[in-house]
């Protein structure tokens, strides 16, 4: 993978105990080489970003090919009036900016809520009970054409597009013409 030129940024879960408690001492210890902050007012919520860029990534530069950076994001805030606050690790090959980590994981973030979300809580396809052969990836893909054309559509929404379009065939129709 980084041989060919390729770079990862890759979620770091708790199951990588000695890389996810580096990271934690790294953050702890204030040794990022580079911070970028963010704050957002949108609906009900108020969100404060924090993405800290660590250079000193110890022994295990040895046991992840290419790894160059760690990376902490922080988010807090409220939603809905009540307090969150969250903390994610991950660990890269890349070689870039604070800023730039956080736009990519940012965007990575927005193809999760805006599709695997609206898969998983609209369509309940985590709760499907479709197991045989291919068809659950095959009925992964027929949702995800659904949720193509109704965003082609001009619906925002996959919720609110279910209550306009559910008793209208003219106007279901047109969504495939």
């Amino acid at each position: 993978m980084v041989e060919a030129g390729n770079d990862y940024v890759i979620a770091l879960k708790a199951n990588q105990k000695k890389l996810y408690e580096h990271i934690q001492a790294q953050q702890q210890q204030g040794r990022a080489s580079e911070c970028y902050c963010q704050h957002e007012c949108s609906r009900d919520r108020q969100t404060q970003w924090r993405v800290c860029v660590f250079e000193d990534v110890g022994e295990f530069a040895d046991l992840w090919a290419g790894l160059k950076r760690l990376v902490s994001v922080e988010r807090s805030g409220r939603r809905g009036g009540q307090p969150y606050h969250q903390l994610s690790y991950y660990i890269s090959s890349l070689q870039v900016s604070a800023e730039v980590f956080a736009q990519g994981i940012r965007g990575h973030w927005g193809i999760e809520n805006r599709l695997h979300w609206v898969k998983d809580v609209v369509f309940g396809e985590d709760a499907s009970r479709i197991r045989r052969g291919q068809a659950a990836a095959n009925f992964s893909v027929v949702r995800s054409i659904v949720i193509n054309l109704l965003r082609r559509g001009g619906y925002a929404s996959v919720t609110q597009a279910w209550r306009w379009l559910a008793n209208d065939l003219t106007l279901l129709c047109r969504l495939i013409e």
